[in-house]
């Protein structure tokens, strides 16, 4: 399969690059800027699995970087059979509504919400050209409405958001068959999630997988659900 990955050079994202290599699949690694520090374990993997993976840069809060990004891959008359958008950020967290800063509000929607679907907007058409497609939005219990927290408000907010957008997807796609999920990774050990996280992000990378390669029954009334593909509370 090949398969794009947002925000791919840390964290969740380069776990999620290195399992599709070594599960045999094509990996365009897609980073914010491609400077040597940013790409250094990416090239790593590029050294690892020379045939199987592509570093582009895209940037998803710029839909010029976007296109641009597209083009290199349709370029290769390459098709897509999953996009991962993985990009995301977390500001003003622990801050309460009186101390926000609206600007940090207003980039966190544009990154975790809008970027997803600059991706999906320039990419689509080479996803209805793939087989078993899938688009896997990462998102995260942060963004239950039912669960709802006092707290992380840019994050919670973008991450409702980005369920919205999913469910719209599933509607919008289900009759070509192209599945559409958001997915709660859980609590990961990563700079976001710290080291005191109870799950290794190579673990939730290997369910993600198991969800894109449909080998998972997914019983769930809404398409937000965990990476092991059970339903998460709305």
């Amino acid at each position: 399969m090949n398969i794009l990955i947002t925000g791919a050079n840390r964290g969740l994202g380069y776990h999620l690059a290195k399992v599709g290599l070594e599960r045999g699949h094509f990996i365009f690694a897609s980073v914010r800027a491609s400077t040597p520090q940013a790409i250094q374990q990416l090239e790593q993997l590029k050294n690892d699995f020379p045939q199987n993976i592509e570093i582009i840069e895209l940037d998803v809060s710029s839909e010029e970087s976007v296109k641009r990004a597209a083009h290199i891959v349709a370029e290769n008359e390459q098709h897509l059979d999953s996009i991962i958008n993985n990009a995301g950020i977390l500001l003003e967290r622990d801050k309460q509504i009186d101390e926000l800063n609206i600007d940090e509000v207003t980039r966190s929607l544009d990154i975790n919400t809008i970027g997803p679907i600059r991706v999906i907007k320039h990419f689509l058409a080479l996803l209805e050209k793939g087989k078993k497609q899938s688009i896997i939005n990462i998102s995260s219990e942060a963004g239950s409405l039912t669960n709802a927290y006092s707290g992380d408000f840019p994050y919670g907010l973008s991450k409702a958001a980005l369920n919205m957008l999913s469910e719209k997807l599933h509607v919008a796609l289900k009759d070509k068959d192209i599945h559409v999920y958001s997915i709660h990774p859980g609590w990961m050990k990563t700079d976001m999630g710290g080291n005191k996280a109870p799950t290794e992000p190579s673990d939730t990378a290997k369910g993600i997988f198991e969800i894109i390669e449909r080998k998972l029954e997914i019983q769930s009334q809404y398409v937000f659900i965990d990476y092991k593909g059970q339903p998460m509370t709305i």
